[in-house]
């Protein structure tokens, strides 16, 4: 009974944003069937029951995708069977808990309250729940970026074991296998462990135990890429730590038609449609060597294109930021395009016109009111650095936002924190000071304050006189008294 305090917001975050995910994904959702990348994860998890083999088509390896949440959809599969609601209902259970590991977060940064706020916000923020309504990894992503911003953090505040660690490379290492350019998040890392040697942050440590902390997060994190890498070198004969494709994104990013097409300009085109002559030169079926050769030439061909159009370039980089902070998700396999007469569909959609400008601009101004503790702040800052930075090397949308989504819901309770602290201040007065003291006041404030020895001698200069004067008094009462016993006694 005595724990039913501390569990109502866990309960409250957690039950709201379970109903929430799953009442999108049996209206909005329910007649899904994954295409596009969504497809490709699908058929890999099934060529890995089927064939153990990691393959797109049957029996031709590829190199093309990041293996974590393929094989967690053949986990899936294999448990309860070929339906992807059953992994959409996992992708719910990974959104409450994106929306519960926020509570955890802004409860030890600003209390319990605007933590409970945090979370029944994200539980109903458009922008987290309708990546837990199609088979993409980005659920997954958002997950375990906040999960290590957050593991940084506790570091960061006090005194961990090596449990901690250990799970921070085990979040690392998840995470660097959850996307193409999942090596970006080592960055992330290193850049932290950097400061925090640098301005001795971690002062509970020598600076060899810490040095030996970062080596152990890092041999774990190598450890359990290597099996991983091994086999990307058995099928490429290539050294290639994760996957390929950064070819085809840059192609698709820097092309003509990203200048001129409506609806595509600074965004990304295929490019068997933006390049159709470079990309006719491999077959649709790729092996994995073939991969990597595609994509070094697709690389050539967009750094070619910019050397031609280097008058173009601020343009398409001025174009990736304002992408990236677009509002409304639109995706070819979203439910809320693919269905837009669903039920729930059309409240889907003003959502996400609505609710991300809010979190922007509170997010902004929250960023204006953490300099003075960026220290604490330093993992979410950078991870909101890295995404920025690689939408502008390569294609901003909503979508390559979706990892910071629940950092910016972070950075905005930052900016409600300071307002709420303001409010609890006294309010303004005539004949008062802005934190509600009185003229009178500050004049007594002001006024120079005795010491101890003359505040002494206040008291001594009050109290003596009267007991001097009373035991004067006594004497020569009882001299009066004296003198009469001696006359009547005469």
């Amino acid at each position: 009974m005595r724990r039913l305090p501390a569990l109502f917001p866990v309960l409250v975050v957690g039950s709201l944003a379970l109903a929430v995910r799953v009442i999108y994904n049996l209206t909005v959702a329910a007649a899904y069937v994954p295409l596009f990348d969504a497809r490709s994860y699908e058929q890999i998890a099934l060529h890995l029951l089927q064939e153990h083999c990691f393959c797109e088509h049957p029996l031709v390896p590829t190199v093309y995708r990041a293996p974590l949440w393929p094989a967690l959809i053949a986990c899936i599969y294999a448990l309860f069977g070929q339906h992807n609601l059953l992994v959409r209902f996992f992708l719910s259970l990974v959104g409450t808990g994106t929306c519960l590991l926020l509570f955890f977060f802004v409860r030890d940064l600003y209390g319990k309250r605007l933590g409970m706020l945090a979370g029944l916000f994200a539980a109903v923020y458009p922008e987290l729940y309708i990546y837990d309504g199609w088979l993409y990894s980005e659920s997954i992503t958002i997950f375990l970026l906040l999960a290590l911003c957050y593991i940084l953090y506790r570091m960061t505040t006090r005194e961990t074991t090596l449990f901690s660690w250990c799970l921070c490379a085990i979040v690392l290492a998840l995470l660097v296998l959850a996307r193409p350019n999942g090596l970006l998040a080592c960055g992330i890392f290193l850049c932290w462990l950097f400061l925090a040697l640098k301005q001795h942050w971690l002062s509970w440590w020598s600076r060899w135990q810490l040095v030996g902390r970062a080596c152990l997060v890092g041999g774990l994190t190598l450890l359990m890429l290597t099996p991983w890498t091994l086999r990307n070198y058995r099928v490429s004969h290539s050294f290639l730590p994760v996957a390929t494709g950064d070819g085809t994104v840059l192609l698709g990013a820097y092309n003509d038609l990203v200048l001129t097409t409506p609806g595509y300009i600074g965004s990304w085109i295929n490019p068997r449609l933006a390049a159709p002559a470079l990309a006719a030169r491999y077959p649709a079926i790729c092996s994995a060597p073939c991969e990597l050769k595609r994509e070094e030439d697709f690389k050539r061909g967009a750094g070619l294109w910019m050397e031609r159009h280097p008058g173009s370039l601020p343009f398409l980089l001025v174009m990736h930021l304002w992408n990236l902070w677009q509002p409304e998700t639109v995706e070819g396999d979203l439910p809320t395009i693919r269905f837009p007469s669903a039920p729930g569909a059309l409240e889907v959609v003003l959502m996400m016109r609505s609710f991300p400008l809010l979190v922007f601009a509170l997010a902004l101004l929250g960023v204006g009111t953490i300099w003075g503790r960026w220290r604490l702040w330093l993992p979410v800052l950078l991870a909101v650095a890295f995404i920025i930075g690689q939408s502008l090397i390569f294609y901003g949308s909503p979508r390559m936002r979706a990892p910071i989504e629940p950092l910016l819901i972070l950075l905005a309770s930052a900016a409600i924190a300071r307002w709420a602290e303001r409010w609890r201040r006294p309010q303004y007065r005539p004949g008062t000071d802005r934190k509600g003291t009185s003229a009178t006041s500050q004049a007594r404030e002001t006024a120079p304050q005795p010491g101890k020895r003359t505040r002494l001698k206040l008291w001594v200069g009050l109290v003596l006189p009267p007991v001097t004067a009373l035991k004067t008094y006594s004497s020569d009462d009882e001299k009066r008294r004296g003198l009469t016993r001696i006359a009547l006694a005469s």
